[in-house]
């Protein structure tokens, strides 16, 4: 990966960034509905991002491939992904097992990068991975319970698996392209495929209270924009494999958010996983 203060900084802004994404979420899960939230931020993001692609004079594609290409990176990324995540946990899923089938997600990358990528993911990067697993699983163990609802575990299986996918994809097909014009081209095809869900499943329950604005403009600006961008980027520079691994100190992070802005317990065994699954990534980064 090239060396340059945006390629150093990059990688622990999008874990502090993304990590927030949970707070987010039950920030505004009293006053909207999940896939009605999911859809408005997609089109507000997209909005503001065709207004800078605009005010920059980005050039936007020609070809319906490039259009198809980014499409289907937004589906998989965005609809997919967070609709199967704020869906499931919407219906029972406990946050813990949510985290943990997100987990598996750089075990799924590393199998599949190889035959999709021709990316050699080696013996020290497998360990990496390894290593933070087990972080990962301490750091959510405390909060796992024994009810497990079948669908919404099979419906964040899928999301863990879109956006995996979606990772491959990106990193296949979107190199050539402005990473702005990208992005609004993927909030497209994720607002698309989100809209009829929402038509079927919803009833557009959205209060405007100010917790919900505080929770949609940072997950317009914030999430969709900045954590989008950074992941963009971070493909773009890097193995997907890499890339896959800096999730694992999104639970940690997350876990200590929740610590000093909702009073959650910090127990000592998550305290020692938040080390095990930073020792992972490190091992990983090095390889």
């Amino acid at each position: 990966m090239p060396s340059g203060p945006l390629t150093r900084l990059a990688p622990p802004l999008f874990v502090l960034i993304w990590a927030t994404g949970f707070i987010v979420a039950r920030l505004v899960a009293p006053h909207a509905e999940p896939l009605t939230f999911l859809f408005v931020r997609y089109v507000l993001a997209g909005a503001v991002l065709a207004g800078i692609v605009l005010a920059a004079g980005a050039a936007w594609p020609r070809d319906a491939r490039t259009w198809r290409d980014g499409m289907v990176a937004g589906i998989l990324l965005h609809g997919c992904y967070l609709g199967a995540v704020f869906w499931s946990v919407r219906h029972g899923l406990p946050a813990g097992i949510s985290a943990l089938v997100a987990g598996l997600q750089p075990l799924v990358t590393g199998m599949l990068a190889g035959p999709l990528l021709g990316e050699r993911v080696t013996p020290r990067r497998w360990l990496g991975i390894g290593i933070g697993f087990l972080g990962a699983c301490l750091v959510v163990a405390p909060k796992l319970g024994t009810d497990v609802p079948p669908v919404p575990l099979l419906v964040a299986v899928f999301g863990m698996l879109s956006i995996t996918l979606g990772t491959i994809w990106q990193k296949r097909t979107g190199g050539g392209v402005d990473l702005r014009v990208n992005a609004v081209i993927q909030y497209l095809g994720a607002a698309l495929v989100t809209l009829p869900v929402v038509l079927l499943t919803e009833q557009w329950s959205f209060d405007f209270t100010l917790p919900l604005w505080i929770g949609l403009i940072w997950a317009v600006f914030g999430l969709s924009i900045g954590a989008i961008g950074l992941l963009l980027f971070l493909i773009r520079q890097g193995a997907v494999v890499g890339v896959a691994t800096l999730l694992y100190l999104v639970p940690p992070v997350a876990a200590l958010m929740a610590y000093g802005l909702f009073g959650e317990t910090l127990t000592v065994l998550q305290i020692v996983g938040m080390g095990v699954a930073a020792l992972g990534v490190a091992v990983a980064s090095r390889a």
